[in-house]
């Protein structure tokens, strides 16, 4: 349905602007340097790759972390399997993905598959016979807690909690830390108090680090073995 795609402004006619949250979709600085920071050395990646690895994310947006997670694994030479599960409540169009992700001409390669994949339907998509992405449709508030799989690195990647506090409440925060594998790992550009007591609370082991750019922190966590 229409009311279900996102609804996008574009700052500098390449940052898509969420206008039902008003907030940008990734860093006007460096979005890719960003995600490289904050999701991939914020939980241990590429070092930990290998067997069957899963990562879950709330928040596919443009696809930027995704990519950027496939690139990495590439480049590491991985063995085994990556699997990448989203929780996207309102998708954006293939085209405005690959409008987006044209800020990014190192991904170009990538980026032009995934849109293609995109535009072929809803999958799961499978890239070179180790990538698979599930991007899963809906309030994550509904699909989290009926979804069966266990992630080994989260990306808590959501619009800031100020303005898409549903995406960060104590609920779905257990619900995360519930869909955790033992021994797995989480980060967040985001350094909320509240966010941070709410997975606390969920049993994970919780701490600040230093964030990016002119983020001073962001939110570490991880579960026990």
């Amino acid at each position: 349905m229409d009311d279900q795609r996102a609804q996008l402004d574009w700052r500098d006619g390449h940052v898509p602007v969420s206008t039902r949250f008003d907030d940008p979709y990734f860093s006007i600085h460096d979005g890719l340097a960003e995600t490289r920071h904050v999701f991939l050395a914020g939980n241990g990646l590429p070092e930990r790759f290998g067997g069957d690895f899963h990562i879950m994310e709330t928040g596919f947006g443009t696809g930027l972390n995704f990519l950027t997670a496939w690139e990495a694994w590439e480049a590491a030479g991985a063995r085994g399997t990556l699997r990448f599960t989203s929780f996207e409540a309102f998708p954006m169009s293939p085209e405005d993905t690959a409008r987006a992700l044209a800020a990014f001409p190192a991904l170009a390669p990538r980026a032009e598959r995934l849109v293609a994949a995109l535009k072929a339907g809803p999958g799961p998509h499978r890239f070179d016979d180790a990538v698979t992405l599930d991007i899963v449709q809906g309030d994550a508030r509904e699909t989290l807690p009926a979804h069966a799989g266990l992630a080994d690195a989260w990306f808590l990647d959501g619009f800031a909690p100020a303005r898409n506090p549903e995406l960060w409440g104590e609920a779905l925060m257990r619900e995360v830390a519930a869909h955790t594998a033992p021994g797995g790992t989480l980060a967040s550009y985001t350094a909320a108090g509240h966010v941070r007591r709410a997975l606390a609370e969920a049993g994970l082991d919780v701490r600040r680090a230093p964030g990016y750019g002119r983020k001073r922190h962001m939110t570490l966590a991880g579960k026990p073995d």
